[in-house]
């Protein structure tokens, strides 16, 4: 088995970042550094990926976590900062985010052990809709509207269109529903700033299909079926 897969299989990672891992002298196998992303891992072999020893699993579990503000979206955090991953806490196999919130966001995050469905539903030739409900700072007019809808430069790169919706108006400031396919970093905060709108606060409240609902925050469930076949059929 390829070790990006054996790594991802282990539940460890998606196999685009397991080979980061083994990139930067994080894996090894039978004692020894491996930075060969083809080498292939026999069952014999003793992989360590940051000094653990893994192993593949057949068991997947795919999870729907409400992320509230101030969890950082990673396994491990160097400076020590709550995790999502600190929100885990009775599953009995190893579970990864599949892909991101920022620390300041909050609203539905999956996770799962299953590898190759999160390459897929990060892959960008796939076009994921994301969905979330933002908050933003000031009054957005019908022209800054059309410009979220069309593409804002983000600092060098212009984002594609996105479905943005205009919920109502809090006061001084402006609820929005916006729509994304693609994954860049704070792409949404960016782009609300880009028209001047900087955002207040920021919730995602659906992944594709799957929705955040009421599902409390902090706390988490277990995909349906349904859910699971609907992101293997992506």
């Amino acid at each position: 088995m390829r070790i990006n897969k054996y790594i991802a299989t282990a539940g460890i990672t998606s196999r685009r970042k397991a080979d980061e891992l083994v990139a930067n002298g994080n894996v090894k196998v039978n004692g020894v550094v491996e930075k060969n992303p083809g080498v292939d891992i026999k069952d014999s072999d003793v992989v360590l990926v940051n000094g653990k020893a893994i192993k593949p699993t057949t068991k997947f579990e795919y999870l729907a976590l409400n992320k509230p503000v101030g969890y950082v979206t990673t396994v491990a955090d160097e400076k020590d900062r709550y995790t999502v991953m600190d929100l885990i806490t009775d599953i009995d196999v190893r579970v990864f985010p599949v892909g991101r919130l920022d620390l300041n966001s909050s609203g539905l995050l999956l996770f799962t052990n299953d590898g190759d469905l999160a390459n897929k539903m990060t892959h960008p030739k796939h076009d994921f809709e994301k969905t979330y409900r933002v908050l933003v700072r000031g009054v957005v007019s019908r022209n800054k509207l059309e410009k979220l809808r069309s593409g804002v430069d983000i600092g060098g790169y212009v984002t594609e269109p996105a479905r943005v919706q205009l919920i109502k108006s809090v006061g001084k400031n402006t609820l929005l529903e916006i729509g994304i396919t693609e994954g860049k970093n704070r792409q949404i905060r960016k782009m609300c700033k880009g028209i001047e709108c900087p955002v207040i606060e920021l919730q995602r409240i659906a992944v594709g299909d799957i929705l955040l609902g009421r599902l409390k925050e902090g706390s988490y469930r277990k995909l349906k079926r349904e859910e699971i076949e609907y992101l293997k059929n992506i």
